[in-house]
């Protein structure tokens, strides 16, 4: 692999080439690094029964896991946009596993955030740095690029129900330290994607000087402010419903269908699981269809499933999940690569924003979703979480593929 590596390292490449062997490696680490993340929403049954958590505790401890992510993610980008640094991504999944590692031996409830803050600094450097290596190896196939990059996100976290009932179901707590192996295996790779980005770096910055040049008029600039604007909240009803499912849905189907911690973690795989094939589709499909199109659909068609859901027995449920999961998640990749094409000089400023936004929103869903549980009730909660799809009916609000091709012509 290395050999194959060296290949493409130090060589600029041709701008409309698409780089599959950098694409797929990077792929690789993305899942890797969302594997480690996804521990620790796997971890709530255990830790809820072993330390005696709330339903707003396990929420503060996604809440301190997204909200580092998110906060961290722009400001990564935006340093970065200004001054590349390749190396940067291997020392982020080096902090990540010193986290995970203290996740495993936590003793107590504040121990287990400070740890989860490790985590959260190594994803926050990963997700901006990594989109931007996507970018630069994507060539004329951004769309796809960018769901190869996301789709190994997603696995990772469609992970996170296996890791529940073969690793932490039977050991506990201290399963999460098998999870440094898998951090330490992450930053071997990633020295690998380091060394071909620092060859790229002398092309990053002609790219950057080009579009500094290009001006925009005060109603374009307007046009592009408020197109962000609609995205964030496309992003915010698809986190918080997402956020929804994956962090609560197992206890909402333990009391529903009365389920084991392990049978329950079956309909959180089926919604992950479809949502990561559904990331990958939707990049080729926005590719061929357009990004506003795919953004459109994958919030609208979720929205009647969504709002069924609450209402249905457990065997429909798996196939509503199913179907909700591969819809709702196709726009995943689409909203990352819209925002780089509305902003093309700023890639790991947009790319921080939208994919931290989309933690930073997980986050405050997950307090908000957790407060509300322990006051109105799980099921009570759940059907109001169903209706947040139908704000996708703000893409109408995007402009055009066209159009925004035509800002930067």
């Amino acid at each position: 692999m290395e050999k194959a590596l060296h290949k493409d390292v130090g060589k600029p490449h041709d701008e409309n080439q698409t780089l599959y062997r950098i694409l797929f490696i990077i792929g690789a680490c993305h899942l890797l690094n969302d594997s480690l993340q996804a521990v620790i929403p796997a971890m709530f049954p255990i830790l809820e029964r072993s330390m005696g958590l709330s339903f707003t505790q396990l929420g503060l401890i996604a809440f301190t896991l997204n909200m580092i992510s998110s906060v961290m993610q722009p400001l990564v980008g935006t340093f970065t946009d200004k001054k590349p640094l390749p190396y940067a991504l291997p020392i982020g999944l080096t902090s990540s596993m010193v986290g995970m590692l203290g996740l495993a031996l936590a003793p107590n409830f504040w121990l287990v955030l400070v740890s989860v803050v490790f985590i959260g600094l190594g994803s926050a450097v990963f997700h901006p740095e990594g989109s931007r290596v996507v970018y630069l190896a994507a060539g004329n196939k951004r769309g796809l690029a960018q769901s190869i990059f996301q789709v190994g996100g997603n696995s990772g976290q469609a992970l996170a129900p296996v890791i529940t009932a073969l690793i932490l179901v039977p050991l506990g707590q201290i399963g999460a330290a098998w999870f440094t192996l898998i951090a330490g295996l992450a930053v071997v790779f990633l020295t690998y994607i380091a060394k071909w980005y620092r060859g790229q770096i002398q092309s990053i910055q002609a790219k950057k000087k080009k579009l500094a040049a290009k001006t925009h008029s005060k109603a374009v600039s307007k046009a592009i402010k408020s197109a962000l604007i609609v995205l964030i909240f496309l992003v915010f009803a698809r986190s918080w419903y997402a956020a929804a499912i994956s962090n609560f849905y197992a206890f909402y189907a333990i009391d529903s269908y009365d389920l084991t911690i392990a049978k329950s973690q079956i309909y959180i795989f089926i919604f992950l699981a479809m949502g990561a094939i559904g990331t990958f589709l939707g990049g080729p499909l926005a590719d061929r269809f357009g990004r506003r199109n795919v953004i459109l659909f994958s919030l609208v068609a979720s929205s009647p499933l969504s709002i069924l859901l609450p209402y249905v027995g457990p065997i429909f449920a798996m196939i509503l999940l199913a179907t909700i999961g591969l819809f709702l998640m196709s726009s995943f990749s689409v909203t990352v690569v819209y925002a780089q094409e509305l902003v093309p000089g700023k890639i790991g400023t947009m790319s921080g924003l939208i994919v931290g936004l989309a933690f930073g929103m997980g986050a405050i869903g997950s307090v908000a979703l957790g407060y509300f549980i322990d006051l109105l009730g799980l099921s009570t909660t759940m059907i109001m979480a169903s209706l947040l799809p139908l704000l996708g009916f703000l893409t109408f609000l995007l402009p055009t593929d066209k159009k925004v091709q035509e800002w930067y012509e």
